[in-house]
């Protein structure tokens, strides 16, 4: 058996940390920076004495070492282990140890705090952060932002009264639009909410249009237009660098009795494996709730595909690239079924996850209900108050990309924080970070 080298004494560091002895390498502890209290340590020759907590220090050091979080850290406050970090000087590994998506484990979901804003308004939209795994919360005409850590870093105002769609689309600057006031707002929100541009639908006529969705890929910003006597709307492509007008599709008029080109897309998703953008929209009459999903080329501005919903239409849609299918949450049942990327071109695409029973259309129990993904699994706020956790499980196969199309997919339900009957508010929005998660 071949064990490690033992270092040679003399690059062993002792460091006394609250009455505790901690041994470590010199190698190990210049790995923190050369502005970081334990990188000074090195250079002192007795041993070293932190007048700290020695565990919340354990957990840090076993973070220093190996990247990752150890399972004792659960027992800590992360507040406590964020003060420590930010003493030693090591913040950074804290929070990549933190956003690595292998730490992050979807049916240990449970409430960790709530995120306490100013004023009365309720949350409008949501959009975590490109990098460092903050959040921005629009609520009322304000916007606050939360550091890595969910703490509060700044509330600004903004021209809207209430902000309904909310996209960082760089560090720091954000995408804002609302469905009662023109214009598509680029707000810096690092220098107090000044907005830098407003982007409109192109025709002078249509200036006063109102945003419904935005969405982006890694090249173009995209934004859902409808106009101001809710007559036509259309999605307009920008780049995402210069924020210029590249192209326009699904661009609707209405006439006469259409009610379907009255439905502007109320949800923009990238799909980045097929380089395809859905868009969805649903419009409630007396007669019930239709709506469409389609997936456009933007690059060719054709659409490729579309859905048309009339039996139990969507009350929210999500994509999911690792699992390659649409995901849906029913207005009716509540159910959440979903539709293979590669069978979209059957008649019915979708398969329902739930109980699939046939219900009058009055009951509505989907209502209100939101979806979306990550990773493997979907998220589904319930028809109570919790969360449900869809997740595939694998038979017999390795991976989505040996399985037959024709094969039929089994998804597992795990239900967490049932709130119904407990007089909780009802979740009414879900946003999950795609590229880091805390």
């Amino acid at each position: 058996m071949n064990f490690p080298t033992i270092p040679h004494e003399s690059n062993v560091v002792s460091i006394n940390v609250g009455g505790r002895i901690f041994q470590t390498t010199k190698q190990t502890l210049t790995l923190a920076g050369t502005d970081s209290l334990l990188s000074q340590l090195v250079v002192t020759e007795s041993t070293r004495f932190v007048d700290r907590d020695p565990d919340l220090f354990s957990v840090l050091l076993y973070i220093l070492r190996t990247g990752n979080l150890p399972a004792r850290s659960r027992a800590f406050d992360v507040r406590d282990l964020i003060d420590e970090s930010r003493y030693y000087g090591i913040e950074s590994f804290l929070i990549d140890s933190l956003s690595n998506s292998s730490q992050f484990e979807p049916f240990d979901l449970r409430r960790s705090r709530i995120l306490q804003l100013n004023g009365r308004d309720s949350p409008s939209a949501i959009s975590p952060t490109l990098i460092g795994g903050g959040l921005h919360v629009a609520h009322g005409s304000k916007i606050t932002s939360f550091d890595w850590s969910l703490r509060q870093k700044s509330t600004v105002l903004t021209n809207f009264s209430a902000v309904d769609s909310l996209l960082e689309i760089s560090p720091g600057v954000l995408a804002a639009g609302a469905t009662d006031f023109p214009g598509l707002q680029i707000i810096d929100i690092e220098n107090g909410g000044f907005v830098r541009t407003t982007l409109n639908w192109e025709k002078v006529a249509r200036s006063s249009s109102t945003v419904q969705a935005i969405g982006s890929s890694p090249e173009f910003l995209f934004a859902s237009f409808e106009s101001s006597r809710r007559n036509s709307n259309s999605i307009m492509v920008y780049d995402l660098s210069s924020l210029l007008p590249v192209s326009e599709i699904d661009h609707c008029e209405i006439y006469g009795a259409d009610i379907d080109s009255a439905i502007p897309s109320t949800k923009l998703r990238w799909i980045q494996s097929c380089n395809l953008l859905m868009v969805s929209g649903s419009h409630t009459s007396p007669s019930g709730v239709n709506g469409h999903i389609r997936f456009w080329d933007v690059r060719s501005r054709n659409m490729v595909w579309e859905i048309k919903e009339t039996q139990d239409c969507f009350s929210d849609v999500t994509v999911s690239d690792n699992l390659s299918a649409v995901f849906k949450v029913g207005v009716t049942s509540g159910e959440v079924s979903y539709a293979d990327l590669r069978r979209l071109g059957t008649k019915d695409p979708w398969v329902c996850l739930g109980e699939e029973k046939k219900r009058s259309l009055n009951e509505r129990r989907g209502v209100g209900c939101k979806i979306e993904s990550y990773g493997n699994h979907v998220f589904c706020s319930s028809k109570g108050s919790g969360i449900e956790l869809w997740s595939e499980v694998i038979t017999g196969l390795v991976g989505n990309a040996s399985r037959d199309v024709s094969e039929e997919r089994v998804f597992r339900k795990n239900s967490f924080g049932k709130l119904a009957d407990s007089g909780e508010n009802k979740i009414t929005g879900l946003a999950l970070e795609e590229i880091e998660c805390l």
